[in-house]
């Protein structure tokens, strides 16, 4: 519950209602945050905390924790867009992402001080954020690989 509080707490600030569905949708975020769940799979986990709740309602409760900027989507293919809480960082994290099975994976260290700075110094250009997402295999499909080449 703990991980949810401040998130119910900005929709109060702002003078939202704390409806059984917002709070089902906030959980659902919460519960999947590792995974960067798609609105449909926030709608699956809401729903059975909250049988009753729509996919209309779970679409427009993520929309409003973007414009709240406590949500944010994360696009890496084409089939659909994902959301993941957005972190007090400087910078968001990193991505791995496994091309076989599709999971998703973080990684916490900003590796690209160095890089930023001379980009900065040489093109005179503020960096505000950067995004770096790593596809590639998961520890376990390439212990299901292991007797496969890997192709580039």
């Amino acid at each position: 519950m703990a991980r949810q509080d401040p998130l119910l707490n900005v929709l109060k600030e702002k003078g939202y209602k704390l409806t059984r569905q917002r709070k089902a949708v906030i959980k659902a975020i919460v519960s999947g945050e590792k995974e960067h769940l798609s609105v449909e799979e926030i709608h699956k986990i809401a729903k059975k905390l909250e049988p009753r709740i729509g996919f209309a309602t779970v679409y427009r409760t993520v929309t409003l924790l973007q414009d709240l900027n406590v949500l944010q989507r994360v696009d890496w293919d084409s089939e659909r867009s994902r959301y993941e809480l957005v972190s007090d960082q400087a910078h968001y994290h990193h991505h791995l992402i496994c091309v076989k099975c599709g999971k998703v994976e973080e990684v916490n260290e900003d590796l690209l001080d160095e890089l930023e700075s001379k980009i900065e110094s040489r093109n005179k250009f503020k960096v505000i954020n950067h995004v770096l997402i790593f596809y590639g295999l998961c520890e376990e499909c390439r212990k299901s690989q292991q007797d496969q080449p890997l192709t580039h």
